[in-house]
């Protein structure tokens, strides 16, 4: 079982966690430092781009990664998005929120998870500049700067839901389709666009519910275990358990998913 599998220290005797926390504090001292000085290098599809910094991140990850964890694989959305192990494999988001980060818009972050045959055990979110941490380590719970984290157990009138409309036009559509009939029977909607850490923000009740359609594993890698282990919910649109590799998923409070439910029905128009 996934869940027994003993987390592994790393060379130097450290925790994965206390791996993930390094990196962190790297990664949020170059993306600091980068906010409102760093326009964006290159274009990989329509509103998708990356920067200086996406690259400068990832490269000081994975430099310690591989120091500490030689026989880890690393799977990062800038070099090695192709990458798949079915043993330990760390998986990195430099900044989550790039076009944000790119703007000077504030919300983006920092993400990396450790997964073991595609699950995530280990999971940390950073926020580089309201220096929040979003911790959840399989079968620990979550945690938001040291305090458990809980989903929101806010009633669907009095949500605030987040949707994502990502890079496909179709799907985007259907995920604006979606927010305007669940629009009615809630309080606020929010588009803010950094899947990771509106992941967070649902683990730690910011959010009632979140969608997303256009999703890639380092995306949502950190974000399905801080959501679950935070007593959440993060399925396909069908229903089915999602995983690090499912491009669309809905999630929330297994309350607030069920009223949705009884709103919107099946919510098959977000994945279409």
């Amino acid at each position: 079982m996934t869940d027994s599998k003993p987390l592994p220290l790393s060379v130097s005797g450290k925790t994965a966690l206390e791996v993930a926390r390094e990196c962190s504090a790297i990664s949020n001292e170059i993306i600091a430092a980068g906010f409102g000085q760093t326009s964006v290098s290159g274009v990989k599809g329509r509103g998708n781009v990356v920067t200086e910094v996406d690259l400068a991140v990832e490269k000081a990850c994975i430099d310690l990664l591989h120091r500490e964890f030689p026989g880890h694989a690393v799977l990062s959305e800038e070099t090695a998005s192709s990458v798949r192990d079915d043993g330990w494999m760390w998986v990195i988001d430099p900044v989550d929120g790039t076009k944000n980060f790119s703007r000077g818009i504030p919300h983006f972050c920092f993400t990396i998870a450790l997964c073991h045959t595609h699950e995530p055990m280990v999971a940390l979110t950073s926020h580089p500049l309201l220096e929040d941490e979003f911790v959840a380590v399989r079968g620990e719970g979550s945690k938001l700067n040291g305090q458990p984290a809980k989903v929101s157990e806010t009633p669907l009138a009095e949500a605030v839901i987040a949707v994502d409309l990502g890079y496909d036009i179709d799907k985007g559509m259907a995920n604006l389709k979606l927010a305007q009939t669940l629009w009615p029977h809630v309080a606020s909607l929010r588009i803010p666009a950094s899947a990771a850490l509106d992941a967070a923000y649902l683990a730690a009740g910011r959010w009632d519910f979140y969608v997303h359609s256009s999703l890639e594993p380092w995306d949502i890698a950190a974000g399905l275990l801080l959501v679950t282990e935070a007593g959440g919910n993060v399925q396909t649109p069908e229903g089915n358990p999602a995983t690090m590799y499912d491009t669309a998923v809905v999630a929330g409070s297994p309350k607030v998913l069920s009223e949705i439910l009884g709103v919107a029905g099946r919510l098959s128009g977000s994945s279409s």
